[in-house]
């Protein structure tokens, strides 16, 4: 098994790279495991409660089932992933089958923020992008997706997302292995991952 991670701001373009390696690979022999769908289980909290945590820190995420589904993985056992709303800011209570395969792309804002994770990975890629780029993205996206209005984006991107990429996603950009500049627009990147990865498909 080859284990890839792939982290980098929000809107940074992250699942465009995602989706454009595997899109082209047997679908059989990869398997994508989002960040977000391990965000902590918030049943106990109102939705006031919700809606005053801050998703872009570390603490937001439980570390532990990651952690530990990804090693059964490695270990031949297939998981049960969990999934998430950001409409309800909680987990759903379906869960999405995952059977052991040949890679399994772990991708996520934070995704190399922990050494016990990152220590698991063979290759660690950091996909870079322009924080105006970024921006306009992460608008577009909140405003289809999540609910938001573009003026609550902008807040929420001057008070809780600029600062913790800062904080805790940028420095994590010394341990990648690959660093992809303009996000999902960077072919020759990604062709080249691609061709990475099948080099390691088996026959």
């Amino acid at each position: 098994m080859y284990i890839i991670g792939i982290a980098g701001g929000t809107g940074s373009g992250k699942t465009t790279v995602v989706r454009k390696i595997v899109e082209t690979l047997p679908k059989t022999k990869v398997a994508v495991i989002p960040q977000d769908s391990y965000y902590n289980d918030t049943t106990n909290l109102t939705m006031d409660e919700r809606r005053k945590i801050n998703f872009d820190h570390p603490n937001a995420f439980d570390w532990k089932l990651l952690i530990h589904q990804i090693n059964e993985l490695r270990e031949g056992r297939a998981i049960e992933q969990p999934t998430y709303s950001y409409i309800e800011s909680n987990r759903l209570p379906e869960t999405i089958h995952i059977d052991p395969c040949e890679v399994i792309i772990i991708e996520g804002i934070m995704a190399l923020c922990r050494k016990e994770l990152r220590d698991l990975m063979d290759l660690k890629i950091f996909v870079d992008a322009d924080p105006d780029d970024r921006l306009i993205r992460v608008i577009s996206r909140d405003m289809a997706e999540r609910g938001r209005t573009a003026q609550m984006v902008m807040d929420r991107y001057t008070d809780v997302l600029k600062p913790m990429h800062l904080e805790f996603i940028e420095p994590t950009k010394r341990y990648a292995d690959l660093i992809i500049p303009q996000g999902g627009n960077n072919k020759k990147a990604i062709d080249i991952m691609r061709a990475y990865i099948t080099q390691r498909l088996k026959p």
